[in-house]
């Protein structure tokens, strides 16, 4: 069986999420084929500056969630893996490249109902819910030192 793994990113801005509407119809997160040499995270940030033009990010350090699922090519079942990132991006600018029809940054819960695949949607809640957990450990960091 054939195999394939990709990497990608849930990027987020101010509590806005990032979501690109594929040419297939369905709206996913920045996501593409880790190329022979290339680390996971570089990956990321060449995926991430061809499809939306986004250079300055910084990744969240801990987050890395790992998706698989089957799918059917020339009537072949391929084996796919994607790890997926959580990265902070610096602006919200963004250029399409020719595979997406269009974007939009997005609170959670509309982010969350726009997802089209379940995966998708188990992806944002889990970097949501990282996010919460870092904030809420700096401000029980800073009540500790304020006490």
């Amino acid at each position: 069986m054939a195999s394939e793994k990709s990497c990608g990113a849930v990027i987020f801005k101010e509590k806005k999420y990032l979501l690109l509407h594929y040419e297939g119809g369905h709206w996913d997160f920045v996501k593409g084929h880790v190329e022979r040499g290339e680390t996971e995270k570089e990956t990321v940030l060449r995926e991430t500056q061809e499809e939306v033009g986004i250079t300055e990010a910084s990744f969240i350090e801990g987050f890395r969630h790992r998706i698989s699922y089957y799918y059917r090519r020339a009537g072949n079942t391929v084996f796919k893996e994607v790890i997926f990132y959580l990265l902070e991006s610096k602006t919200d600018a963004v250029r399409l490249s020719r595979e997406h029809v269009g974007f939009e940054w997005m609170s959670f819960d509309r982010a969350y109902d726009r997802l089209t695949y379940k995966n998708a949607k188990d992806t944002i809640r889990k970097a949501r819910d990282y996010l919460v957990s870092l904030e809420e450990g700096k401000q029980l960091g800073a009540t500790k030192e304020s006490s």
